[in-house]
């Protein structure tokens, strides 16, 4: 990387090639949740990092659907009718079979509040 001066200041020359930083695109609250939650847009087919907030350690997906800010994505399969954990606590059920990458929405989840 090259650098030119201008009052005692470094700046970036134009021409200099940037270079890709990758950051992740969810979090997810505890080890053991089934879901993480989408911290910028993820778009379909995109390889995305999520950051478990307990002991920053990384996992990698591939989404399987647009997935706004926000919302949520699978890290694990299961089949409908099964308990959804997020916080380490059940908080619905799926109402169809999940991938890896699904997004999860109100399409394939039902709260488990009533």
């Amino acid at each position: 990387m090259s650098y030119h001066y201008q009052s005692s200041t470094a700046v970036k020359s134009q021409n200099d090639e940037s270079k890709s930083v990758s950051t992740h695109k969810f979090l997810i609250h505890q080890k053991g949740d089934h879901v993480g939650v989408a911290t910028t847009p993820i778009v379909e087919g995109e390889k995305v990092i999520g950051v478990f907030m307990d002991d920053n350690s990384e996992i990698e997906v591939v989404s399987r659907g647009n997935i706004p800010l926000g919302h949520k994505i699978s890290l694990v399969e299961l089949n409908e009718g099964e308990p959804v954990l997020k916080y380490g606590v059940q908080v619905g059920i799926t109402t169809c079979n999940w991938v890896v990458g699904d997004y999860v929405h109100t399409h394939n989840i039902k709260t488990a509040r009533w």
